[in-house]
């Protein structure tokens, strides 16, 4: 049990701007790149901080931050970007090859098997733009290539969807969070990251919210 708690305080921390600034003062951008590519390629990395990290790698990158010195924003958006995307190509390979076996796999403490039917869900109904969408939606963006992977969806249109993707998140959650520490609100910036995470998730509810209204004859 000490272990299981650790291990959940941990991935709480993670998800903090103190764990995220305590990881990049650890191993500065090669952690962060790790990182990036476990979430978007591995199964296994679904827990781990997306939005959250990339929006406080923008304000590092500022150096808001006192105590720690300011990564390249240019090196950091590029490097994050090519982990992302090929974190994506990384599930979407697993999903091609070996995909169909993972649903025979019990559930864990960690991993539910709901998490693959739901991203499959998004993709039946979204078909290429799932992967744009699950690329701001926390734990689909983990699981979206690897049904693309699993439905057979033509490699060239998966590259192209994956790379716009990956583009459009990371950029747009790194600057927002460089500009952040060149503002004011750099001080906050712990609920800024919290209104951010939850920003993120709105493309889901939206989704959630019209099946229901489909469901119960209100559409």
């Amino acid at each position: 049990m000490d272990f299981l708690t650790n291990l959940l305080d941990w991935i709480r921390t993670l998800h903090s701007d103190e764990g995220v600034r305590a990881l990049i003062a650890w191993g500065g951008l090669s952690i962060l790149v790790a990182i990036v590519f476990a979430e978007t390629g591995l199964l296994a990395g679904f827990f781990l901080p997306g939005d959250s990290l990339l929006v406080t790698a923008g304000v590092v990158c500022s150096g808001a931050f006192p105590g720690l010195p300011p990564l390249n924003i240019w090196l950091t958006n590029l490097l994050l970007v090519a982990a992302a995307v090929i974190g994506d190509q990384v599930g979407y390979g697993l999903g091609h090859r070996a995909g169909r076996a993972i649903y025979s796999r019990p559930d864990g403490r960690f991993f539910k098997k709901k998490y693959l039917y739901e991203a499959q869900e998004l993709y039946a109904n979204k078909g290429g733009r799932s992967l744009i969408i699950a690329r701001f939606v926390p734990v689909m963006r983990t699981f979206v290539p690897f049904i693309a992977g699993v439905a057979q969806m033509p490699y060239r249109s998966f590259v192209a969807y994956n790379v716009v993707g990956g583009v459009l998140w990371v950029t747009s959650l790194l600057w927002i969070g460089y500009m952040l520490g060149l503002s004011p609100l750099a001080s906050r910036i712990h609920h800024v990251i919290i209104v951010v995470v939850l920003l993120s998730v709105l493309p889901l509810l939206w989704e959630l919210f019209k099946r229901w209204r489909v469901s119960t004859g209100r559409a």
